[in-house]
């Protein structure tokens, strides 16, 4: 082969969830899209918030063409970066600058510059905790390195310590936590960030260097029910932060959001200066230019979070009173159900019967488990008990 294999087998196959999405849009040319509930991507419905539009307006009224889609500082616009800086720094009570932060295609550049900038051997080791975004392994062996997962614990999501302990090596660089998480929902305590603070700086020390936490946070503001997730950095110094503004303010497809580098990570300045050059190697310099400019504009603004919740409570309460066994997300916009058989592959395959299209959780590390995706309108949830119970009710005529 004159190209290398494993870049084609990740070409050649798209993940299990983009797969699910493409059969649902197959299904619906037969049966009709209002036939087909599709709950495999965390494609957001809520509307971004005005302010993204009238910044757009305004941006392509007033600017001329250079200024609007020129290039940027290579980490980006210097305005955008103290306007993101400002409003952490006054809702956080953290204390960054322009020069923390490096602006990228969204959250997946964002980790992909961590790991390429971290990893100086092929035995260094990320590790993440299950259920993880199944892309982490791509994103980690693609840049030289190796994902540890740590199993799932599932009485409430929060980390396995014990676990997490044992996976610790003298090859760990990093540690990769999703909080609010995809695809479980659980936010991560004040007493987990703690833990983990405290069992990194311990492990730290007997390594002799640095482990560092990478926190993948787009879904920072989507919580419920007054749940606070807490600011990793201002819990552990060597935390780099990977944002993206994708779900906060409903722009996926635009592909804009940041890493930030604080003043306390060991010598900040190399590492700053090694994630500008993975910037650089992997093609990520200058995010694209027209939305530095509306973040700026927005810094702060999010979608309609309560229809999230609304959404949420809708599913919640629909599936528990059916017979599923479900775990209540206090973030993002997913719910974990329980397989009504072990193998959750089989499970996802059966629902398809009923053109219920929902996500194995044995590719996040978490078998028994379906990822349900409910970024959807509240109506197609509504319709959807039908299939939900039907489903249920195949399997309780086995019994």
């Amino acid at each position: 082969m004159f190209v290398a294999e494993d870049m084609y087998q990740l070409g050649s196959q798209r993940s299990a969830i983009r797969e699910l999405f493409e059969y649902g849009k197959q299904r619906a040319a037969v049966v009709g899209a209002e036939n087909v509930y599709d709950f495999s991507l965390g494609n957001p419905t809520v509307p971004a918030p005005d302010c993204v539009n009238e910044t757009i307006r305004d941006l392509t009224q007033k600017l001329d063409s250079i200024s609007l889609h020129g290039y940027t500082s290579a980490q980006g616009d210097i305005e955008t970066r103290q306007a993101i800086a400002d409003y952490l720094n006054k809702t956080y009570e953290t204390a960054f600058s322009a020069d923390n932060f490096y602006l990228t295609m969204g959250a997946a550049a964002s980790l992909s510059v961590c790991f390429r900038a971290l990893t100086t051997s092929p035995e260094d080791e990320f590790i993440t905790i299950a259920p993880f975004f199944p892309e982490y392994r791509v994103f980690v062996e693609a840049n030289g390195a190796k994902l540890v997962v740590v199993p799932p614990h599932t009485s409430d999501f929060q980390i396995d310590f014990e676990a997490l302990e044992k996976a610790i090596s003298a090859h760990t660089k990093g540690v990769i936590i999703n909080s609010p998480n995809n695809p479980s929902g659980a936010v991560y305590s004040k007493e987990t960030i703690r833990k983990l603070a405290a069992l990194l700086t311990k492990k730290s020390e007997e390594n002799g260097t640095p482990i560092f936490i990478l926190a993948d946070e787009p879904y920072r503001e989507i919580a419920y029910d007054g749940v606070e997730v807490p600011y990793v950095t201002k819990y552990y110094d060597n935390t780099l932060v990977c944002y993206s503004y994708s779900k906060s303010l409903s722009l996926p497809g635009e592909r804009i959001g940041y890493v930030i580098v604080p003043d306390k990570v060991t010598e900040s300045k190399t590492v700053y200066a090694a994630i500008a050059g993975a910037g650089r190697a992997l093609g990520y310099v200058c995010a694209p230019s027209m939305f530095q400019k509306v973040i700026a504009a927005c810094v702060g603004n999010t979608g309609d979070i309560e229809l999230y919740k609304k959404n949420r409570d809708l599913l919640y309460d629909g599936l528990t009173k059916i017979g599923y066994e479900c775990f209540k997300p206090q973030g993002a916009f997913y719910m974990f159900v329980k397989a009504l058989e072990p193998d959750a592959d089989a499970f996802c395959e059966r629902a398809k019967e009923q053109d219920l299209l929902i996500v194995s959780a044995t590719g996040f590390g978490c078998p028994g488990y379906a990822r349900v995706s409910y970024c959807v309108d509240y109506d197609m949830i509504e319709r959807s008990f039908s299939a939900f119970e039907k489903l249920y009710q195949s399997y309780r005529k086995e019994i």
